[in-house]
């Protein structure tokens, strides 16, 4: 009777072991190396996003430092000029004519769009081009400059009525027609009328002893030589992989005033406007926007830093980002890639595995059907023995296998004395 238990326990014994055997074998390729392959995926995928991040961020901050050297560049030529001697030898009364040639010349010279000479009381004394009518003489760059101060220069809006009291022409080139732009805030506007103008100053002494101030400027609105050479500066030749593109833009509020950014083939973005996620945090908050923003038509990884005017009010935003579709793409073939070689080697091992797994069981169940020793005699050693590797796992699958061989022994030998 305890041979025919023993002998109905072997199908059950056998499954026991076999499934043991094939959880070692199995768990460490279907449990544990999934959870560790995403584990370096999910670390892979965000220190791939961190990268363009701190690219992206890098292209900001040489159009920041480009636009500043705008800035000080023209403000540094506008003092050049009033503390030159052949600037001083026009100031005369009876030298105004040559005044405003000197004007006229330096005016061209340097690309401004407007240059004038006021004194204290806001009169103009010469100017290039020809004021049309009399312009503010209020703005804090032209107060700290009468007023001693260092020479002053900055980002300033002008108002269309303000543009054309200089020119008539530079009203017309800040006026945009508002282009309706997915995601941005809804607006009544049709138009975008101002300006923004780099603004500088510099004191100059009359020959009566009284103070002036030389004024110039120029309009960034339409300004494509100033966008584009941000881009060039930013985004040289093979700087992006092939498909991707980079962009700048200049933004006044949340109006595209100059960029590279096309609506479409042949026209560029002017008048589109941003979205309202990024103008909530770049102009309400003051914040420095680093991420994948939606721009015009597409998804861009960009950046975007508030513009601050003479008075400290934020009025604008400089933005350049490149598009992200090239970059998703790679990212996602990469993972289609390990994810497919994983499943493939899946495939091509786990069969082994469940070979060898049966294998063992096979000959464990084979070990259990030899013939039983007399009592008093000891077993051979299992052949299991000789299995043993240098392999963690195979040696733990020996001791599996002897232990189980051991089991069957003992039980028949018991048998067998009873």
């Amino acid at each position: 009777m305890s041979d025919a238990a023993g002998r109905s326990d072997e199908p059950v014994r056998g499954r026991s072991v076999r499934f043991r055997l094939l959880a070692i074998a199995l768990l460490p390729m279907l449990v544990i190396l999934p959870l560790l392959l995403g584990v370096a995926i999910y670390r892979w995928n965000a220190k791939f996003d961190a990268t363009l991040i701190s690219k992206v961020n890098g292209d900001l901050t040489i159009a920041h430092q480009y636009l500043a050297r705008i800035l000080e560049k023209t403000g540094v030529q506008i003092r050049a000029l009033s503390l030159s001697a052949r600037f001083h030898e026009v100031l005369a009364p009876e030298a105004r004519s040559s005044l405003q040639k000197l004007l006229d010349e330096t005016r061209r010279e340097i690309g401004l769009d407007f240059l004038y000479l006021t004194n204290g009381r806001g009169d103009v004394l010469a100017s290039s081009p020809p004021l049309q009518h009399q312009p503010r003489s209020d703005w804090p760059i032209i107060m700290s400059a009468l007023s001693g101060q260092v020479p002053a220069t900055g980002v300033d809006i002008f108002g269309n009525d303000e543009l054309a009291a200089i020119s008539p022409a530079l009203a017309e080139r800040a006026r945009l027609d508002l282009v309706p732009t997915p995601n941005a805030v809804p607006t009544d506007r049709s138009t975008e009328t101002r300006g923004m103008v780099v603004h500088a100053a510099s004191r100059a002494m009359l020959p009566d002893g009284g103070a002036a101030a030389l004024v110039g400027g120029t309009l960034l609105n339409q300004n494509l030589e100033f966008i584009d050479t941000i881009n060039d500066l930013v985004y040289r030749a093979a700087s992006l992989p092939e498909g991707s593109q980079g962009t700048a833009t200049l933004f006044l509020d949340d109006v595209r005033i100059s960029t590279n950014v096309r609506l479409f083939e042949g026209r560029r973005a002017l008048g589109t406007r941003v979205s309202a996620a990024v103008r909530s945090a770049v102009l309400g908050e003051g914040r420095t926007w680093l991420d994948s923003a939606f721009v015009v038509n597409d998804w861009y990884i960009s950046a975007y830093e508030p513009l601050v005017d003479s008075y400290g009010k934020r009025v604008g935003m400089l933005y350049v980002g490149f598009l992200e579709k090239p970059f998703s793409e790679a990212k996602y073939q990469t993972l289609v890639i390990i994810v497919a070689a994983f499943i493939a080697i899946t495939a091509a091992t786990v069969p082994i595995f469940l070979r060898w797994a049966t294998s063992i069981c096979r000959w464990s169940a084979s070990r259990r059907r030899s013939p039983r020793w007399s009592a008093g005699t000891s077993p051979p050693a299992p052949a299991c023995r000789c299995w043993v590797t240098r392999s963690a796992a195979s040696r733990f699958i020996s001791t599996v296998c002897s232990t189980r061989s051991r089991s069957a022994t003992d039980s028949s030998g018991n048998g067998m004395r009873s």
